[in-house]
């Protein structure tokens, strides 16, 4: 079993016991100009999380962008003209 699949069950075992013993918590979220009343305290969390995502989201694209550019402008190794694969033979003889 994969390291990765453990944590992910750990995590959201932690998770299901937040929820768990928040169900019965309410709170009142503001947005300035409306007011939801009675949002159970798990909601509240996960959407904190999942909009922290949507934020990170665009910064993590554009690093890929970066990598893939950096190495795509990267020069190819010219031959070693001791290169082991033609026998270390200088290829003009």
């Amino acid at each position: 079993m994969s390291w990765r699949l453990i944590v992910f069950i750990v995590v959201f075992g932690i998770f299901l016991a937040f929820i768990t013993v928040n169900l019965d918590n309410r709170c009142d979220v503001s947005f300035g100009f409306a007011t939801i009343e009675g949002v159970p305290v798990f909601l509240t969390v996960f959407f904190s999380f999942v909009l922290g995502l949507l934020c990170t989201l665009p910064f993590a694209i554009n690093a890929v962008k970066k990598r893939r550019g950096t190495a795509e402008k990267a020069s190819p190794v010219s031959k070693n003209k001791s290169d082991p694969s033609d026998g270390g033979h200088d290829a003009s003889n």
